[in-house]
């Protein structure tokens, strides 16, 4: 895994355990002013409406800049390059994905032993990977980033962590990269659209994997 894990945060007593990971925007930036916030949420809601119009392969930064009325500087300032847009709008996708797990009702969220979460998160994240499909393999124009992105080393945190939680034997750093690639973006789009698998047969193979992992426990 590359780069430090997501921040923690301690948390005695909560019911996921002695520590609860901490809610981890996509792109990890630093807090803007006010009026710089506002200006991304401009730039983000144009982004958007070309996303629903002409799909995440002809979004260009030029045709944001455009439609937010913006120099196109104004854009790569705010976002680096194309793929940094590209995962700023899948935040608050992102988020909303992080708050159920994190602290959303049971069996997702706490309040919900950790074998039970392990189960309700791979068809969570299946569904929001199938969902979102597109912008996010649009987003991974270096196969590496994509382990390196903030999100989704929080994901891995909290699976190696639940995984502990659960008293599964065997190395949790590994076995949770391993549940995770199970539901990768490219995976679930080559089996649901490519194949013409249901989405049930894949979320069935990751119960699977984890009641084979737990048997051996």
């Amino acid at each position: 895994m590359t780069g430090p894990i997501p921040p923690l945060v301690t948390t005695p007593g909560a019911p996921g355990g002695p520590t609860d990971l901490a809610l981890t925007p996509a792109d990890e930036r630093p807090a803007l002013r006010a009026d710089a916030a506002r200006n991304r949420t401009r730039l983000l809601e144009a982004a958007s409406r070309l996303l629903s119009g002409c799909g995440a392969a002809n979004l260009t930064m030029e045709a944001v800049a455009t439609a937010a009325g913006v120099g196109k500087g104004t854009v790569f300032r705010r976002f680096g390059d194309r793929t940094g847009l590209l995962i700023a709008l899948l935040d608050h996708r992102e988020q909303q994905l992080q708050a159920a797990f994190l602290s959303g009702p049971p069996p997702l969220g706490p309040d919900a032993p950790a074998l039970e979460r392990l189960h309700a998160f791979g068809p969570a994240l299946i569904r929001h990977e199938r969902d979102h499909h597109e912008l996010i393999l649009a987003a991974r124009t270096d196969p590496l980033r994509n382990y390196a992105v903030p999100a989704n080393r929080l994901r891995h945190t909290h699976v190696m962590l639940l995984l502990r939680q659960a008293g599964l034997e065997g190395d949790t750093d590994l076995l949770a990269h391993t549940l995770l690639a199970a539901a990768d973006t490219a995976l679930v789009h080559h089996l649901t659209v490519e194949r013409g698998m249901p989405l049930d047969r894949v979320e069935a193979g990751w119960h699977d994997l984890l009641d084979r992992l737990a048997q051996k426990s």
